[in-house]
C-alpha cells in the first residue's frame, strides 16, 4: 500500500507519498511558508502524484496533520485531505502534529522523556511528553514555558518541535538536563506518513486537535503505533 501525507499545520506546506513496505518516500515536497498554503498545497500533491508510478490511483490512504498549530493551516490541510478521501474512496487518518514531531526521536530510542513542543504564541506552548516506548505521559496541553517544563519532570529531556529551543533554554535555566534538541520548524512529512501507516482511521479521525481545555481529549493510554520496518 501507499499513503499520501499532507501537512500545513506549521510554517510550511508539505506532501509526500510513502510506500508501506519500505516506509520510504517515493516522492516528497516541503516548502516553508507562513501564508499561502491554500494555494500551494493542491499543486504540491499533484506534483508528488506525478512523480510516483500509478499516481493517486495507487494511494490506499491519506494521513493529514491535525494540529495543534496554525488554526488556518490545519483547516486547509484537513479540507483537502477530506475531499480527496471522499473522491478516492479511501480512509483519511488524522495525525497529531505533536506526535509527528516526536516520531523521529521515537525511532531512535534513548534514555529520557521525549517532549514535543509547538509555539502557541503569546508566550505559551503546546506540548506533550512521551516515554521512550512511545507511551504518552499525558494528553496534549497548553501553558507557559515555565509551567510546561515543570510538568514534564526532571529529565533528562529529549526535545522536538518548533519551540524545542526555547523549551531547552527554560529547562536548563530551571536545572533540567537536556539531551537532544531537534528544533525543526515543521514536522517531517515522512514521519507523518509513517504514523498514518501504523494508525487506524477509526481511532484517529481527521478532526482538528485544538488544545484548549476541556476540548483536548485524545487517547493517553496507548503506545504510539509504529509501522514495522
Amino acid at each position: 500500500m501507499r499513503i499520501l501525507a499532507i501537512d500545513t499545520s506549521c510554517a510550511a506546506a508539505s506532501a509526500a507519498i510513502v510506500d508501506a513496505s519500505t516506509r520510504q518516500a517515493l516522492a516528497r515536497l516541503s516548502e516553508p511558508m507562513a501564508h499561502g498554503q491554500a494555494e500551494a498545497l493542491a499543486p504540491m500533491v499533484e506534483r508528488v502524484a506525478q512523480e510516483t508510478e500509478g499516481g493517486l490511483a495507487a494511494i490506499g490512504a491519506i494521513a493529514v496533520a491535525v494540529g495543534p498549530g496554525s488554526f488556518t493551516g490545519i483547516r486547509i490541510g484537513l479540507a483537502l485531505a477530506r475531499a480527496m478521501g471522499l473522491a478516492l474512496e479511501i480512509p483519511v487518518i488524522g495525525v497529531s502534529t505533536l506526535v509527528a514531531f516526536a516520531a523521529p526521536l521515537l525511532d531512535a530510542p534513548g534514555p529520557g522523556v521525549i517532549v514535543s513542543a509547538i509555539d502557541a504564541k503569546h508566550g505559551s506552548v503546546y506540548f506533550q511528553a512521551f516515554e521512550a516506548s512511545g507511551r504518552p505521559l499525558f494528553a496534549p496541553r497548553v501553558s507557559s514555558l515555565r509551567d510546561a517544563v515543570a510538568a514534564v519532570g526532571a529529565g533528562p529531556l529529549r526535545l522536538a518541535g518548533d519551540c524545542a529551543e526555547a523549551f531547552a533554554i527554560e529547562a536548563r535555566r530551571l536545572g533540567r538536563t537536556v539531551e537532544i534538541v531537534a528544533a525543526d520548524p515543521y514536522p517531517d512529512i515522512v514521519a507523518i506518513a509513517r504514523v498514518g501507516l501504523a494508525s487506524n482511521a477509526d481511532d484517529w479521525p481527521p478532526r482538528p486537535l485544538y488544545v484548549k481545555p476541556p476540548d483536548a481529549t485524545p487517547k493517553t493510554a496507548d503506545v504510539i503505533a509504529r509501522a514495522d520496518g
